[in-house]
Protein backbone atom coordinates (compact mmCIF):
# COMPACT_ATOMS: atom_id res chain seq x y z
CA UNK A 1 0.00 0.00 0.00
CA UNK A 2 0.96 3.35 -0.64
CA UNK A 3 2.00 4.91 2.46
CA UNK A 4 1.91 8.69 1.63
CA UNK A 5 -1.08 10.52 2.22
CA UNK A 6 -2.38 12.53 -1.19
CA UNK A 7 -2.32 15.40 0.46
CA UNK A 8 -0.20 16.09 3.94
CA UNK A 9 -3.44 17.77 5.41
CA UNK A 10 -5.18 13.62 5.05
CA UNK A 11 -2.94 13.57 7.80
CA UNK A 12 -5.21 15.00 11.01
CA UNK A 13 -8.54 13.08 9.13
CA UNK A 14 -9.66 10.17 10.84
CA UNK A 15 -11.00 8.95 7.49
CA UNK A 16 -7.92 8.56 5.94
CA UNK A 17 -6.29 6.73 8.98
CA UNK A 18 -9.40 3.98 8.78
CA UNK A 19 -8.91 3.34 5.16
CA UNK A 20 -4.84 3.08 5.62
CA UNK A 21 -5.63 0.51 8.55
CA UNK A 22 -8.07 -1.52 6.92
CA UNK A 23 -5.87 -1.81 3.64
CA UNK A 24 -2.55 -1.60 5.23
CA UNK A 25 -0.80 -5.27 5.06
CA UNK A 26 2.13 -4.41 7.24
CA UNK A 27 1.78 -5.63 11.06
CA UNK A 28 3.79 -2.12 12.46
CA UNK A 29 4.89 0.99 10.64
CA UNK A 30 7.20 3.64 12.65
CA UNK A 31 7.59 7.40 11.44
CA UNK A 32 10.64 8.04 13.03
CA UNK A 33 13.04 6.09 14.96
CA UNK A 34 11.92 3.02 17.24
CA UNK A 35 12.61 1.36 19.81
CA UNK A 36 16.33 0.24 19.96
CA UNK A 37 17.35 4.20 19.21
CA UNK A 38 15.24 5.42 22.10
CA UNK A 39 15.73 3.13 24.65
CA UNK A 40 18.13 4.78 26.52
CA UNK A 41 16.86 8.41 26.27
CA UNK A 42 13.24 6.47 27.80
CA UNK A 43 15.06 4.62 30.32
CA UNK A 44 16.63 7.80 31.44
CA UNK A 45 13.11 9.64 31.72
CA UNK A 46 10.95 6.35 32.75
CA UNK A 47 13.11 4.80 35.30
CA UNK A 48 10.17 2.71 36.86
CA UNK A 49 9.37 -0.19 34.84
CA UNK A 50 5.77 -0.05 36.44
CA UNK A 51 4.82 3.58 35.62
CA UNK A 52 1.58 4.03 34.07
CA UNK A 53 2.01 5.17 30.47
CA UNK A 54 -0.22 6.73 28.28
CA UNK A 55 0.39 6.12 24.27
CA UNK A 56 -0.96 8.98 22.11
CA UNK A 57 -1.82 8.19 18.93
CA UNK A 58 -0.20 4.39 19.05
CA UNK A 59 -0.88 4.05 15.09
CA UNK A 60 0.58 0.22 14.24
CA UNK A 61 4.08 1.28 15.66
CA UNK A 62 5.79 -1.16 17.40
CA UNK A 63 7.09 1.19 19.86
CA UNK A 64 4.50 -0.33 22.77
CA UNK A 65 5.07 -3.51 21.84
CA UNK A 66 8.73 -3.78 22.00
CA UNK A 67 8.53 -1.57 25.32
CA UNK A 68 6.05 -3.99 26.87
CA UNK A 69 8.42 -6.81 25.87
CA UNK A 70 11.24 -4.83 27.67
CA UNK A 71 9.03 -4.44 31.23
CA UNK A 72 6.96 -1.47 30.77
CA UNK A 73 3.71 -3.61 31.03
CA UNK A 74 1.28 -0.55 32.54
CA UNK A 75 0.94 0.71 28.56
CA UNK A 76 -2.52 2.24 27.54
CA UNK A 77 -2.59 2.66 24.52
CA UNK A 78 -5.30 5.16 22.17
CA UNK A 79 -5.67 6.42 18.86
CA UNK A 80 -9.16 8.17 17.06
CA UNK A 81 -9.23 5.11 14.54
CA UNK A 82 -11.32 2.30 15.38
CA UNK A 83 -9.46 0.02 12.71
CA UNK A 84 -6.44 0.82 14.12
CA UNK A 85 -7.43 -0.10 17.81
CA UNK A 86 -8.93 -3.44 16.78
CA UNK A 87 -6.10 -4.42 14.74
CA UNK A 88 -3.61 -3.74 17.48
CA UNK A 89 -5.97 -5.40 20.09
CA UNK A 90 -5.81 -8.38 18.10
CA UNK A 91 -2.53 -7.94 17.17
CA UNK A 92 -1.17 -8.12 20.90
CA UNK A 93 -3.48 -10.56 22.35
CA UNK A 94 -0.73 -12.07 24.00
CA UNK A 95 0.61 -9.04 26.05
CA UNK A 96 -1.56 -9.06 29.27
CA UNK A 97 -2.60 -5.94 31.00
CA UNK A 98 -1.55 -4.24 27.37
CA UNK A 99 -4.53 -1.52 26.83
CA UNK A 100 -6.21 -0.28 23.96
CA UNK A 101 -8.94 2.30 23.41
CA UNK A 102 -10.31 4.42 20.74
CA UNK A 103 -9.92 8.46 22.09
CA UNK A 104 -8.83 11.64 20.91
CA UNK A 105 -5.83 12.82 22.49
CA UNK A 106 -7.56 16.38 22.29
CA UNK A 107 -10.59 15.42 24.53
CA UNK A 108 -8.90 12.29 27.00
CA UNK A 109 -12.24 10.51 28.37
CA UNK A 110 -9.41 9.17 31.14
CA UNK A 111 -9.17 11.02 35.37
CA UNK A 112 -7.19 13.64 36.38
CA UNK A 113 -3.72 12.44 37.97
CA UNK A 114 -3.98 9.34 36.81
CA UNK A 115 -0.72 8.37 34.89
CA UNK A 116 2.99 9.02 35.21
CA UNK A 117 3.68 9.53 31.42
CA UNK A 118 2.79 10.64 28.55
CA UNK A 119 4.26 10.03 25.05
CA UNK A 120 3.70 11.12 21.77
CA UNK A 121 5.72 10.21 19.12
CA UNK A 122 4.90 11.94 15.91
CA UNK A 123 0.90 12.16 16.91
CA UNK A 124 1.02 15.96 17.39
CA UNK A 125 3.00 16.06 13.56
CA UNK A 126 0.00 14.82 12.56
CA UNK A 127 -2.27 17.59 13.96
CA UNK A 128 -0.15 19.78 12.19
CA UNK A 129 -0.06 17.87 8.79
CA UNK A 130 -2.52 20.92 7.17
CA UNK A 131 0.16 23.78 8.60
CA UNK A 132 0.57 26.10 5.43
CA UNK A 133 3.37 28.54 6.94
CA UNK A 134 5.04 26.53 10.00
CA UNK A 135 6.44 30.03 11.33
CA UNK A 136 2.27 31.06 11.42
CA UNK A 137 0.20 27.89 12.00
CA UNK A 138 -3.62 28.51 11.76
CA UNK A 139 -5.42 29.15 15.09
CA UNK A 140 -7.77 25.97 14.67
CA UNK A 141 -4.30 24.05 14.68
CA UNK A 142 -2.60 25.83 17.37
CA UNK A 143 -5.66 25.14 19.64
CA UNK A 144 -5.82 21.18 18.56
CA UNK A 145 -2.25 20.62 19.40
CA UNK A 146 -2.32 22.91 22.62
CA UNK A 147 -5.54 20.86 23.97
CA UNK A 148 -3.73 17.69 23.50
CA UNK A 149 -0.98 19.14 25.84
CA UNK A 150 -3.21 20.53 28.75
CA UNK A 151 -5.01 17.49 28.85
CA UNK A 152 -1.93 15.10 28.65
CA UNK A 153 -0.96 17.72 31.60
CA UNK A 154 -4.36 17.48 33.11
CA UNK A 155 -3.99 13.51 33.46
CA UNK A 156 -0.45 13.27 34.49
CA UNK A 157 0.05 13.05 38.48
CA UNK A 158 1.18 16.66 39.89
CA UNK A 159 4.74 14.55 40.91
CA UNK A 160 8.10 15.80 39.85
CA UNK A 161 8.85 12.40 38.24
CA UNK A 162 5.45 13.26 35.83
CA UNK A 163 6.28 13.83 32.37
CA UNK A 164 5.42 14.17 28.69
CA UNK A 165 7.86 12.74 26.02
CA UNK A 166 7.54 13.95 22.38
CA UNK A 167 9.64 12.30 19.97
CA UNK A 168 9.50 14.84 16.74
CA UNK A 169 11.46 15.79 13.40
CA UNK A 170 10.44 19.49 14.40
CA UNK A 171 13.34 22.02 15.40
CA UNK A 172 12.33 24.10 18.85
CA UNK A 173 11.78 27.02 16.91
CA UNK A 174 8.90 25.39 15.79
CA UNK A 175 7.20 23.26 18.63
CA UNK A 176 8.50 25.04 21.76
CA UNK A 177 5.52 27.52 21.39
CA UNK A 178 3.07 24.57 20.79
CA UNK A 179 4.23 22.94 24.36
CA UNK A 180 5.36 25.25 26.21
CA UNK A 181 1.47 26.04 27.49
CA UNK A 182 2.60 26.38 31.44
CA UNK A 183 5.96 27.34 32.33
CA UNK A 184 4.90 28.31 35.79
CA UNK A 185 4.34 24.26 36.47
CA UNK A 186 6.26 22.50 33.63
CA UNK A 187 9.73 22.60 33.00
CA UNK A 188 10.45 22.20 29.16
CA UNK A 189 13.65 20.69 27.72
CA UNK A 190 14.28 19.30 24.66
CA UNK A 191 17.30 16.35 23.34
CA UNK A 192 18.52 16.65 19.60
CA UNK A 193 19.26 13.25 18.45
CA UNK A 194 21.20 12.42 15.21
CA UNK A 195 24.15 13.44 12.69
CA UNK A 196 23.01 13.84 9.02
CA UNK A 197 18.89 14.09 9.76
CA UNK A 198 17.96 15.38 13.37
CA UNK A 199 15.15 14.31 15.59
CA UNK A 200 14.08 15.95 18.19
CA UNK A 201 13.01 14.28 21.48
CA UNK A 202 11.23 17.22 24.08
CA UNK A 203 9.97 16.60 27.72
CA UNK A 204 7.45 18.00 30.12
CA UNK A 205 8.06 17.96 33.46
CA UNK A 206 5.94 18.77 36.15
CA UNK A 207 7.78 21.20 38.73
CA UNK A 208 7.89 20.05 42.63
Amino acid sequence: MDLVANKTSDYSDISYWDERYTKDTEDTFDWFKQYPDLKQSLAHHIPNKDSRILMLGCGNSSLSRDMYDDGYTNILNIDYSPVCIDNMTKANESRSGMQWCVMDIRQLDLPDNSFDVAIDKGTMDALLAGVRDPWNPQDSIVHDCTSEVREVQRVLKPEPSSVFIYHTYAPPHFRKPLLNTDPDHWDLSVEKMGDWFSYFFYTLRYKD
